[in-house]
């Protein structure tokens, strides 16, 4: 997969003078994740002065000559770099390829001319705000773990949502074996036959709403992702996109950093709780 998630980010801090690891430097460019890269890089498509590159290998971009597949690698300039907001659709995969052949995000965006690389990810039932840029040094702040800006979602459950299980939704969790940060939960609107929510993250772990309304027996109907940061996806189509505004790009950085200068003390990590038959909830009139 080509895009760009949490393990594609290297430690930021400034890079030491003899030079940056080679796949970041493809992050940097906005040509290859860094999983992609290093998997690219083993299996010899990548070479430094027309030697084999080897994975962690430092180059200076200033001297050494990149290539991929016979192609020069350089950073783009930044005018540049551009970064869209897609309306994803549900059936969609985010990512720019898929080996089972399902439709990928990318292939919505036929009319962009610069190839772009999706920013974290929704799964393939989930609809929604979705980012996608080239610029390899915004897609890293923004899915570093330190620098994670507020996301709001609109979930649609099945039946009338209890006190009790907003409650429970809202308090810490633990979901994988990590305990999450705690989840602000909202009711919109709750009828007999569903209930309308707004959950607000500050982290992202893995199909995490999903998991959370699982643990409580919750079938979700519907997820759209409607804001991430200062950034809202607003009356944008379904399948459509639009360009981020130098202004809203920048806003973007900004709430990255303010974010990771939060002190906030990470979650502890658990062993994985035994499995152990569920007691049943019962709904409060």
């Amino acid at each position: 997969m080509q895009d760009f998630q949490n393990e594609n980010y290297e430690q930021d801090t400034p890079e030491r003078s003899e030079g940056i690891r080679i796949q970041k430097y493809f992050t940097d460019c906005g040509v290859l994740s860094r999983r992609a890269a290093e998997a690219e890089i083993a299996a010899g498509r990548v070479k430094v002065n027309g030697e084999r590159a080897t994975i962690g290998q430092k180059i200076d971009p200033d001297k050494d000559t990149v290539t991929y597949k016979g192609t020069v690698v350089r950073p783009p300039k930044r005018a540049e770099h551009i970064t869209v907001m897609l309306h994803k659709p549900a059936g969609f995969v985010t990512t720019t390829s898929d080996d089972q052949g399902r439709p990928c995000v990318t292939d919505l965006l036929q009319d962009l001319n610069t190839r772009v690389y999706p920013v974290g990810r929704l799964d393939i039932n989930s609809t929604g705000l979705l980012l996608l840029t080239n610029d390899g040094e915004l897609a890293n702040l923004l899915t570093h773990p330190r620098h994670h800006v507020p996301k709001v979602y609109h979930v649609t459950v099945g039946g009338e949502i209890t006190t009790q299980e907003l409650r429970k939704l809202s308090s810490p969790m633990v979901i994988d074996g990590y305990r999450i940060r705690p989840v602000k939960v909202n009711c919109l609107r709750a009828y007999e036959h569903m209930s309308e929510l707004e959950m607000t993250l500050c982290e992202g772990r893995n199909r995490q709403i999903r998991k959370m309304c699982a643990s409580l027996d919750l079938h979700i109907l519907s997820l759209k992702r409607v804001s991430m940061g200062p950034i809202t996806l607003g009356h944008l189509p379904e399948g459509k996109f639009r360009y981020l505004s130098p202004s809203e790009v920048e806003s973007l950085r900004s709430a990255a950093m303010k974010a990771a200068q939060q002190p906030t003390s990470r979650p502890a990590t658990t062993k994985k709780p035994t499995a152990r038959p569920r007691a049943d909830v019962k709904k409060e009139k």
